[in-house]
């Protein structure tokens, strides 16, 4: 008999969606608005669609696979069960960038507005700071972390509200350039090429990231096979009206607004539409929704690194380690907090570079695990079986796999070196020990608390 702590089950469908936006950040929006108005040339509305429409297909597949196996480990478990250990290892090698640096970009986002606000205090000492907050909160339990986010995720859609509302009253009295709300123009590409929206809409997948991280949670979910499917389109369909909705309401009310430096043009975009007030707010708010974001991410990584450990890629005994009060990865929480301290040596771009490779190679195999796993190895090929497993997840691997080749060539030679060291420490661990796949889990049970 196996007296190993496990990872307690207590989490339900609503607490999945607080998770899953407040890992994404609906404020995430603003963060990365300077970057991504320039990308995709003004067209912020096209290139939420384009983003919302690949995301969506992918978003399916995830629901499919955790139905398959509803455990711990996301796109590594996907693909080394329904296509070939090796590769899974080294797709789940690639989503390690995307979870493991997940907490520094909030954490250096949450120290740069601190320093702004506090100019006196180095960014360094918020990052210290935070760093050792988010390990506490993830170390007393999983129930903790949902419970803050789910009043980050509602303060954040509350302003998002007001902002949105300060918009239609600018439009309504006449200060803004529309004298309408309802304007076909943003959806219009007008004289900007395609390939410049399609170039911000790999860049605004970005903001969508975070449903795919709740899939790491399944162990600890209740109904996991029914649940996270529904919080992951939740998730996605709540993310993309917001985003949309704001982005419309911005370009139709100010097309002629410019601003110098992009990372601070959502600061002067809120300025504009609500003065001192706002803006005032909008810092308060943005604060929140960095710590959350850290909290979350937080759990998320040191799941992933459980579920890796567990199937012994990892070193199990350190990584697969449950503390047998709390019910939670301490090992990996304290590993991923030390690591986190990079967060005072680099910047944003390189962090958020990481992450983008490592999450658009992940969902380009989640898609592909798809029609490996059921059209291929389950042979469900009637006429809708063939359109939900094959016709589907191609749609999603395509459309992922082309805005992945869209990225800037500093990241995706970035993401092949990371890839490389990866194959090798996969080369040198199949000769030093037995295939690391020893164990199934795809159907593993899991004591309740």
């Amino acid at each position: 008999m196996n007296n190993q702590p496990a990872l307690s089950k207590s989490l339900k469908v609503y607490q999945i969606v607080f998770l899953g936006l407040a890992w994404m950040t609906p404020m995430i929006f603003f963060t990365v608005y300077g970057v991504a108005y320039h990308a995709a040339g003004g067209q912020m509305v096209l290139a939420y669609l384009i983003a919302f429409l690949a995301i969506f297909f992918t978003a399916y597949s995830y629901s499919r696979m955790v139905k398959a196996y509803p455990i711990a480990g996301s796109a590594f478990t996907y693909t080394k069960k329904a296509i070939h250990p090796r590769l899974g290892f080294l797709v789940g090698w690639a989503l390690l960038l995307d979870y493991i640096f997940s907490p520094i970009i909030a954490i250096l986002t949450f120290g740069i507005f601190m320093h702004t606000e506090f100019p006196s205090i180095p960014v360094y000492v918020w990052v210290i700071v935070m760093n050792i907050i988010l390990a506490l909160v993830n170390i007393v339990g999983i129930k903790s972390v949902a419970r803050i986010s789910g009043i980050s995720v509602i303060v954040q859609i509350l302003f998002i509200s007001l902002f949105c509302l300060f918009i239609i009253k600018d439009i309504a009295t006449g200060q803004a350039s529309s004298s309408t709300l309802f304007s076909l123009h943003p959806f219009l590409a007008s004289d900007i090429p395609f390939t410049t929206i399609f170039s911000g809409a790999a860049l605004i997948c970005f903001c969508f990231l975070g449903f795919d991280a709740v899939t790491t949670m399944a162990e600890e979910t209740i109904q996991p096979e029914k649940t996270i499917p529904k919080a992951i389109f939740l998730i996605v369909c709540i993310a993309a009206v917001m985003y949309i909705v704001i982005s419309y309401f911005t370009q139709i009310a100010y097309p002629g607004f410019t601003f110098t430096n992009p990372d601070n043009a959502a600061y002067t975009l809120v300025k504009l539409v609500g003065g001192n007030l706002l803006s005032s707010l909008f810092i308060t708010v943005l604060i929140i929704a960095t710590f959350t974001q850290g909290v979350s991410s937080v759990t998320s990584v040191t799941r992933f690194l459980y579920a890796l450990g567990r199937e012994s890629v990892l070193p199990q005994k350190v990584f697969s380690y449950i503390h047998p009060t709390f019910k939670t990865p301490v090992v990996n929480i304290l590993l991923v907090t030390a690591f986190s301290f990079l967060g005072m040596f680099i910047d944003l771009n390189t962090a958020v570079t990481f992450v983008s490779f490592g999450a658009l190679t992940a969902f380009t195999f989640v898609n592909v695990s798809v029609i490996a796993h059921f059209y291929i190895k389950l042979k469900k090929r009637s006429f809708t079986e063939t359109i939900l497993y094959l016709i589907f997840p191609l749609i999603g691997a395509a459309f992922i796999g082309w805005l992945l080749t869209l990225l800037n060539k500093d990241t995706l030679l970035i993401g092949v070196a990371w890839l490389t060291v990866g194959f090798l420490y996969l080369f040198v661990k199949s000769r030093l020990s037995a295939p690391f796949v020893k164990r199934d889990h795809s159907k593993v049970t899991v004591p309740e608390k």
